[in-house]
């Protein structure tokens, strides 16, 4: 695990959508201090899974990069280094 990391995304703004490029992730719900449990979700087989703390419904997007969202303000950054 030290030369990749599990890319995690938030809802704070509260989208009913939110594609991605990765298929293996972690959900935070929205922003710090709001978060939820840093849930980590598999998509699979599938191309789509819906978070079961926040509802936000994740979409694979083959065109987005790993680690990346649409909207790109969807990527949730740590502080922690």
């Amino acid at each position: 695990m030290a030369n990749n990391s599990t890319p995690h995304f938030h809802n704070t703004e509260g989208l009913s959508r939110i594609e991605i490029g990765s298929k293996e992730f972690q959900c935070v719900g929205a922003l710090p201090p709001f978060d939820h449990p840093h849930v980590y979700l598999d998509m699979g087989k599938d191309n789509d899974i819906v978070c079961p703390y926040c509802s936000t419904h994740f979409v694979y997007a083959s065109r987005l990069a790993a680690g990346t969202s649409e909207p790109l303000s969807a990527v949730f950054h740590s502080d922690a280094a």
